[in-house]
């Protein structure tokens, strides 16, 4: 850790980044691939910047065996915009959305259901250091999702597989231990994560959506 006076960083986010993206990025911000521009110049409409985001997207599909029936999606806002965007997207105004509470993010995005005039269930609550039991958990049988936090990364609590909701379309939020672990990308209709904790600078939020739920928004 000497090289650059560079020091240890157990940060949540923004994590830690290894030596060889930041320098790969440091020679791209100068002159990306020979183009004679920097990544931060170029046109977003560009071949270049096509060919980059074409690139992200097939190393997720790689990584996380994504299926064909799923859209990857780069989008601005943070995941904690995710919490209103859910809403907005997926329920009209009176519907029935089941969260899961075990922590300090899976609560924010709760009551930001509230806010949204959605009729928001609070399905299950943990005490910040463990996960109820899923047979236990009150899900209502017409809600439009049921919304969970992967990983509470204040409080420490982590699932360790997809909860089983039935029918219900499960929405993840995976910003602390997204690429973490493999995942059944199909068990989901939703799976989202900041970048900034696990995956890369801040900016960007991944958001992975099952074709079916598109073009429905309020």
């Amino acid at each position: 850790m000497a090289a650059f006076g560079r020091v240890y960083n157990f940060s949540a986010g923004p994590a830690v980044l290894p030596i060889e993206v930041l320098q790969e990025a440091q020679a791209d911000l100068l002159n990306y691939g020979g183009s004679g521009t920097s990544v931060m110049e170029m046109s977003h409409r560009s071949k270049a910047f096509e060919g980059i985001i074409k690139a992200a997207e097939a190393d997720l599909r790689t990584l996380l065996s994504i299926p064909d029936n799923y859209k990857v999606l780069f989008l601005q806002g943070g995941a904690s915009t995710q919490f209103a965007t859910l809403v907005h997207n997926l329920t009209a105004v009176g519907d029935v959305a089941d969260y899961v509470v075990t922590g300090a993010w899976s609560k924010k995005a709760y009551e930001e259901g509230l806010k949204l005039g959605v009729k928001a269930n609070l399905a299950a609550k943990g005490d910040n250091k463990s996960i109820p039991a899923v047979d236990g958990w009150k899900l209502s049988p017409d809600a439009k999702f049921v919304h969970y936090c992967d990983n509470e990364t204040i409080g420490g609590v982590e699932f360790q597989e997809a909860p089983e909701v039935g029918d219900r379309v499960l929405v993840a939020d995976m910003s602390s231990n997204f690429l973490s672990k493999p995942v059944d990308v199909s068990k989901y209709g939703i799976i989202y994560a900041g970048a900034q904790k696990n995956v890369g600078p801040a900016g960007v939020v991944i958001a992975i959506v099952r074709d079916d739920l598109l073009g429905n928004t309020r």
